[in-house]
């Protein structure tokens, strides 16, 4: 029988991700619509999302941070492009965005030094064989595996080369190792609910070292470029960006670091996320019809909670069949208005795919998990009639 509750908010997506509780446009009133982003009161609002994000995440103060364009994946791109080709390069790659760094990297620079670590959907790479002497590129936390990376042991304190790690699905709502991270990118339209389009990039001062002492060897287009005349673009990262960013999203973004502020802090939000996380392995836990992808606790991500179904009749189904019963389970749970958008990514392998990030309510999450039974016992009933 269908579950007598519902979740009161169905936004599921792995991004863009579910706005925070209560918002709605009202929030975006005292916008800055219709002026210059180089205006004064342009400006202000600009450094108000890096002030606020500075806070919020406890990004060290000699850290530049601005805001970039093309989302969390220019700001990936900007990082290597500007920075690669000067030490050899050590690249993780366990999903789908890993690979996509490996494929620019490997293709598109072509740089002859790399390593490409890689790991199958539900593992990561063996990071005791990275050598942070060299360059590494890799992202925190897998979005489309549900596998991150457990601490920051692994990178030494006096490493010689640069730690560049996208972090979109991890910030606010992992802790990082700041000190180790010399390049840091995310967006605003994951843990924080914000609109896409935008990304941010937090350089160390060997980062901004690199920039200034090394000049890579292909062009470089205007949007990734950031320096000028062999200096550091400082006004990048003081109140003004490469391209004109959109102030709707700028006003959604400084809404949403408001609201993490109010819920209490990095703190408040990481606990937001681990306490869906734990509802969900509750419920895993009594369940005979699915797992999590990432086996290990201690790798399984708390934002992108990935599942695989280990039923015995859909193991027995071909990859292709697989896929459309997950799609099938997807599209009853939407036309019931209880989950958009949690099939998991189409790379990934067959399964569900649920947002946990700080802005979904756990019990949402928990009134949710019903409906997933639900859906998989019709889906079965049905493949067998």
């Amino acid at each position: 029988m269908k579950p007598n509750s519902r979740p009161a908010n169905p936004s599921f997506s792995s991004g863009p991700c579910a706005k925070r509780p209560g918002w709605s446009l009202s929030a975006l009133s005292a916008g800055l619509f219709g002026r210059s982003h180089r205006s004064k009161p342009g400006k202000t609002k600009l450094k108000e999302v890096v002030d606020r994000s500075r806070r919020l995440l406890s990004v060290p103060q000699d850290y530049r941070l601005g805001i970039v364009p093309a989302s969390d994946t220019g700001a990936v791109e900007m990082a290597m492009w500007s920075l690669l080709g000067a030490r050899g390069v050590d690249l993780l790659a366990w999903e789908v965005f890993g690979e996509g760094w490996a494929t620019d990297v490997e293709k598109q620079l072509k740089l002859a030094d790399l390593r490409v670590m890689r790991a199958a959907y539900g593992s990561i790479p063996d990071l005791a064989q990275v050598d942070t002497d060299r360059d590494v590129v890799f992202p925190w936390n897998g979005t489309t595996s549900g596998a991150r990376i457990p601490n920051g042991d692994w990178i030494k304190p006096d490493r010689k080369g640069l730690t560049i790690c996208d972090a979109t699905s991890a910030v606010f709502a992992m802790d990082l190792p700041w000190p180790k991270l010399d390049v840091v990118t995310w967006s605003w339209q994951k843990v924080l609910g914000g609109e896409a389009a935008h990304g941010m990039l937090a350089l160390s001062r060997r980062a901004v070292e690199r920039l200034e002492t090394y000049k890579p060897a292909w062009p470089l287009p205007k949007i990734f470029r950031l320096t000028s005349k062999g200096k550091f673009a400082e006004n990048i990262f003081q109140e003004e960006t490469i391209n004109t960013p959109s102030m709707l999203a700028v006003e959604d973004a400084i809404d949403g670091l408001k609201w993490a502020e109010s819920a209490g802090g990095f703190s408040a939000l990481k606990a937001r996320s681990e306490a869906s996380l734990a509802a969900i392995d509750r419920w895993v836990t009594k369940s005979k019809w699915i797992a999590f992808l990432v086996d290990d606790p201690k790798i399984r991500s708390c934002t992108s909670v990935c599942l695989k179904v280990v039923d015995d009749w859909f193991l027995r189904l071909a990859p292709d069949a697989q896929r459309a019963q997950v799609k099938r389970i997807e599209a009853l749970l939407e036309a019931e208005g209880v989950a958009y958008d949690i099939a998991g990514h189409r790379d990934a392998p067959p399964g569900l795919r649920i947002w946990c990030g700080a802005t979904v309510e756990t019990r949402d999450v928990e009134a949710l998990l019903p409906w997933l039974d639900w859906a998989f016992a019709e889906v079965r009933r049905a493949a067998a009639a």
